[in-house]
């Protein structure tokens, strides 16, 4: 057994913690917690705390990690293996389906019929956009498909690879980046605490909101809480972060976010408050735990052989068991939320750090979990291993608890506080079980409980293939939260990104997170400046979910307007009517519920879209035996309207419900 440093942790805090919840004052619970914490200086009857610098051998940290290409296509004479070509295949196949798609919702937002608009006078105007490439681009990929797998089976693979690379960069520049296309959605980007540090005054920070603007952003997850350090002066947290001199970056951003119609969402470390990256730019020894655990080092969590500071990621985490933490960071958010004006809370490191159970690497071992495992199973968790199998899983059951409990806290503080603030949570896409016992993260309790807003899993990918296939997976839970996949724009071209991004809105998701605004390009950033609506343009799901259903339908017939004005939609008689009927009432009864959000409306809405979702695959049967990819991205799109209608069930009819 490892001597780790075991202290009685005050039940009072508990009652303290469980009554500001309740709707208790801050200042009805600080007598409490004073008096439940020692005198300022006074020492702790404890063993030392073991503090171990990670070595060369350790692991490295799944949290900075990017998952690798899905498909890597090089030129060459290699020979391509019926797996590989498969995949091929596929992805020239799906990244055909994904330009279609882009250039048909170019061409509907832009009121077009086939390549040209009608202006004004009922004449065709050119859009400009430069179709001929566009088509020869198409009809070679199409080529190239049809010939692909007979060029494999005849053994000409240098020819298969060169054909394919050169139809998939043909098909990257017929993306319609020239003009708008982007519906209603979640466009969001994390303003880290490198990009705020280098603006360094409020005029600063205003051209780094300027240029998101510009770029069509909607939503900022500004970085407040850092390893520790807050960006604003607190009174709560040991530190302002050494870095900011002379203003208070968060007050800055609120007035700017106000100012350009944007969200600002105060994006926190949570259980993570330590860095030792964070040290050295700070000017601190390597050794230093960060700002909040050097001054109360019985909060630390701890791994299997008594070390705090994690290794892999050189991060130091706070036990998300012990109450005077919890209470800590629950006074933190209620400061941010009461003396900043912002829109929203996203929770980051709402996790224990990485571990490896089948290898022996285990965490979690902080004073207050230990101690209170110890009282539910009757055994010193220590004292475990996961080859104890029943009581491994009590463990790990009991830890997950923990992440769970405090979410939910979190979140009823802030509907106590204001009912408007949304909250979101950055989490990974691994499967649940992989979560559960390595970093204890059981996310889809939260989307079941109601207790978050917006899910933003880390989906991070080196290529659209890898992108696709970690995030469908986690699309087929539903429940009532908008999930917003994201993208590291880290090494990635301009227009990878792109695809990535189409790939998103070609899937049931709310939209898209950017990873991060210091790596936003400049290729990047003009593109969105073309493609993306001004913030001020349009409801964003989250704010306005039935508005944005409504919306996104509308663009689905505006889509479907262009195809038939052209006669490119399969569909015959009597199903064309039908469905262009049944298109039309729900149309209005969609429009309906966003003029009117109440539950009668609402419950005809939800049904009329069940209805007319059972139909589709009828109405749209032929259409895909030959665009398959496009029907499926409609089907995809009407599942996103069946989200927002939950998810505004939840929210906004509750909201109204509770101000009455």
């Amino acid at each position: 057994m490892t001597n780790w440093p075991l202290k009685t942790v005050p039940a009072k805090i508990f009652l303290a913690v469980s009554s500001l919840v309740a709707g208790g004052s801050v200042s009805e619970i600080e007598p409490i917690l004073a008096a439940a914490h020692p005198v300022s200086g006074q020492q702790i009857d404890r063993e030392p705390i073991v503090q171990v610098v990670p070595t060369e051998d350790d692991v490295s940290d799944p949290a900075s990690q990017v998952a690798p290409p899905g498909l890597q296509v090089e030129p060459g004479d290699a020979p391509i293996p019926p797996f590989e070509q498969l995949k091929m295949h596929r992805e020239l196949r799906s990244l055909l389906g994904r330009v279609q798609s882009a250039l048909l919702a170019a061409n509907a937002n832009s009121h077009v019929v086939g390549s040209h608009t009608k202006g004004s006078d009922g004449e065709a105007v050119s859009t400009g956009a430069p179709t001929a490439q566009t088509d020869r681009a198409i009809a070679n990929a199409r080529q190239v498909l049809h010939e692909f797998n007979d060029l494999v089976s005849e053994g000409k693979y240098a020819q298969a690879r060169s054909s394919w690379l050169t139809a998939r960069s043909s098909l990257w520049e017929s993306y319609p980046n020239d003009r708008p296309r982007a519906v209603p959605e979640v466009r969001a980007i994390w303003l880290d605490r490198g990009t705020i540090v280098d603006a360094g005054s409020p005029e600063g920070l205003a051209r780094v909101f300027d240029r998101l603007q510009q770029a069509g952003i909607n939503t900022v997850f500004f970085e407040t809480i850092n390893a520790g350090y807050p960006i604003y002066p607190s009174r709560v947290m040991p530190e302002q972060n050494p870095l900011i001199n002379n203003w208070d970056p968060l007050e800055s951003a609120v007035e700017l976010a106000r100012e350009r119609d944007m969200e600002l969402h105060a994006w926190m470390w949570t259980f993570a408050v330590g860095n030792q990256r964070h040290n050295q730019i700070v000017g601190e020894k390597d050794d230093y735990p960060g700002p909040v655990l050097s001054q109360n080092p019985d909060w630390a969590n701890y791994d299997n052989s008594g070390r705090m500071r994690h290794l892999g990621s050189g991060k130091t985490f706070l036990d998300p068991a012990n109450p005077e933490a919890r209470w800590y960071l629950l006074r933190a958010i209620d400061e941010i939320v009461t003396n900043y004006d912002v829109d929203g809370l996203q929770l980051d490191y709402i996790r224990y750090p990485f571990q490896d159970p089948s290898a022996k690497r285990t965490y979690g071992y902080g004073i207050a979990a230990r101690e209170a495992f110890e009282e539910l199973a009757g055994i010193d968790p220590s004292d475990i291993s996961p080859d104890d199998r029943d009581l491994w899983e009590q463990w790990t059951e009991f830890r997950t608890g923990q992440v769970d409990s405090f979410v939910a806290e979190v979140s009823q503080w802030l509907r106590d506080r204001d009912p408007n603030l949304i909250l979101s949570v950055a989490v990974f896409y691994q499967s649940t079980h992989d979560r559960i016992h390595k970093i204890q993260q059981h996310w889809e309790n939260w989307v079941e409980d109601g207790t978050v807003d917006l899910v933003v899993p880390m989906t991070y990918a080196r290529d659209t293939n890898r992108l696709e296939s970690i995030t469908e997976p986690l699309l087929e839970r539903g429940g009532s939260a908008l999930v917003v996949p994201s993208v590291k724009l880290h090494d990635l071209l301009a227009i990878v990104a792109i695809d990535q991004i189409q790939a998103l809105r070609d899937l049931p998701v709310g939209g898209y997170a950017l990873f991060a605004a210091t790596v936003l390009t400049d290729p990047l950033y003009e593109i969105f400046t073309r493609t993306q609506a001004p913030t001020s343009t349009g409801p964003i799901p989250f704010r306005q979910p039935f508005e944005t259903a409504a919306t996104r339908f509308t663009a689905l017939q505006q889509e479907w307007d262009v195809l038939l004005a052209d006669d490119r939609l399969w569909i015959r008689e009597p199903e064309l009517s039908q469905w262009q009927a049944s298109t039309a009432e729900l149309a209005q009864v969609l429009d309906r519920l966003a003029a009117e959000p109440n539950g009668s409306n609402l419950a005809v809405a939800s049904e009329r879209l069940a209805e007319y979702q059972t139909g589709f695959e009828d109405w749209m049967r032929l259409e895909a035996s030959e665009h398959s990819y496009q029907v499926q991205t409609w089907e995809h799109r009407l599942e996103t309207l069946a989200t927002l209608l939950r998810y505004g069930d939840r929210v906004i009819l509750n909201r109204i419900l509770a101000a009455r």
